[in-house]
């Protein structure tokens, strides 16, 4: 499958050119993506060097500031769009994401719609991660289930393939959330519009350098976006999926 591994960056010097190793040594068919916004580290002149260095297999999108993790995103998927990729992955650059599982990712996708590398699958599988965030993190996942009603295990993990007949039909452009509760907005926009969403297990290790992007503004935007999508549910299912058809993917 024609795949993308798209990867914001925000001061990440330290870790691209070994993550990008570890991604080709995983899955040495893909292609990687780093969007870079404006890091003033260097990150972005590695990103080049390193694109440089892998002529057609690492590109850079550079973007002149700092806007959140949604908006990288989604100026990755277009870019991906433009470009006739079937399959783009989100992951992380701090090592959280192991390139490790790319390959059950992109086994998956062969089949499903949307793949989320699931911490939640079989039990809790998280490293170096304290109680509070721990009980933090499942309890946000409880809640997103029991508002949204969505029928996944992790709906906030930032581990996942999205194949490009989903990022098509959900709307880009409209994607309201920008912290951690873009995920959630995601999941919710491809499973009304009747695509198809698989877990694969992976386990979550928390990053090894650099510093967290965790605040409080991400933490109350992520308890907000839940409710809205619960209330804009009907009008969206309109939007995206006015047949009601289900996607024959499995």
């Amino acid at each position: 499958m024609n795949a993308v591994v798209v990867i914001p960056t925000y001061n990440e010097a330290d870790n691209l050119e070994k993550l990008a190793a570890l991604v080709f040594s995983h899955a040495p068919e893909v292609h990687i993506l780093v969007v870079d916004d404006n890091s003033p580290d260097g990150t972005g002149a590695i990103a080049d060097r390193l694109a440089a260095e892998h002529a057609g297999k690492i590109h850079v999108l550079h973007r002149t500031a700092k806007e959140g993790l949604g908006r990288a995103y989604i100026a990755g998927f277009q870019w991906a769009l433009e470009r006739g990729y079937e399959a783009m992955i989100e992951m992380d650059a701090d090592f959280s994401h192991d390139p490790l599982y790319l390959a059950s990712m992109l086994e998956a996708g062969e089949e499903a719609d949307v793949v989320v590398g699931s911490r939640y699958l079989n039990g809790i599988s998280v490293i170096n991660w304290p109680l509070r965030r721990i009980l933090l993190s499942w309890g946000a996942n409880k809640y997103v289930r029991t508002v949204t009603r969505l029928p996944v295990n992790d709906c906030t993990s930032g581990y996942r393939l999205y194949r490009r007949r989903v990022l098509e039909r959900v709307q880009l452009n409209s994607v309201k959330s920008n912290g951690y509760s873009f995920q959630v907005e995601m999941t919710f926009r491809a499973f009304i519009a009747g695509f198809q969403i698989t877990e694969v297990p992976i386990i979550f290790v928390e990053r090894r350098a650099g510093q967290s992007k965790m605040s409080k503004q991400v933490i109350w935007e992520s308890m907000q976006i839940p409710l809205k999508l619960r209330l804009r549910e009907r009008k969206m299912r309109q939007q995206l999926n006015p047949t009601g058809v289900v996607s024959a993917a499995r």
